[in-house]
């Protein structure tokens, strides 16, 4: 079976392409420019639309940024530190993300966030007798570190369930920390 190879669009198509990208998600300026790259016929079109579309506010990072961050924080669901990981992979600038985050996540009480989780991911095991287990109080910490959440947060709510949580607290200041 051939790949087809998609056409390569005008600037008039090109500028149509990219309002429809837009108004399937919300993407970042990077993550537009790659996808018209792939489809401009003039490679200087590409400025040229995005330049447009910045212009009437249809792209914008900090924007973008923000409306994520803004949702994330109000579901509960990630830390912060996830929720940096997610915009940096959607390609927007360091310093925008960890600021749209920063702003989003002031008013958070993350042990609360963190209880929540656990309370939502563990629910049907006591975590008392479960994290008796060594395997399983590092699994556990692990899983709240990819979730986003920080690691003096995380450990502080698991010794709330077991005294075994200082041994994370020594080998995370042993190791470094963990992102």
């Amino acid at each position: 079976m051939t790949q087809r190879t998609a056409a390569k669009l005008n600037l008039d198509a090109l500028r149509n392409y990219a309002l429809r990208a837009l108004s399937q998600r919300g993407l970042s300026v990077s993550e537009l420019r790659r996808k018209l790259q792939l489809r401009a016929e003039e490679p200087g079109d590409v400025g040229v639309v995005l330049e447009s579309l910045q212009s009437y506010g249809y792209v914008d990072d900090q924007r973008l940024s923000e409306g994520i961050a803004g949702a994330r924080a109000a579901s509960g669901t990630t830390g912060a530190q996830r929720v940096v990981r997610d915009l940096l992979k959607k390609r927007v600038s360091p310093a925008v993300a960890r600021e749209a985050v920063s702003q989003a996540f002031k008013d958070v009480d993350e042990p609360a966030l963190i209880r929540d989780y656990l309370a939502r991911k563990m629910r049907g095991k006591i975590l008392s007798e479960y994290l008796k287990e060594p395997k399983n109080l590092a699994s556990l910490y692990r899983k709240l570190r990819v979730a986003g959440f920080s690691s003096p947060s995380s450990i502080r709510v698991l010794k709330a369930y077991t005294a075994r949580a200082n041994e994370l607290e020594e080998t995370d200041s042993a190791g470094g920390e963990a992102e």
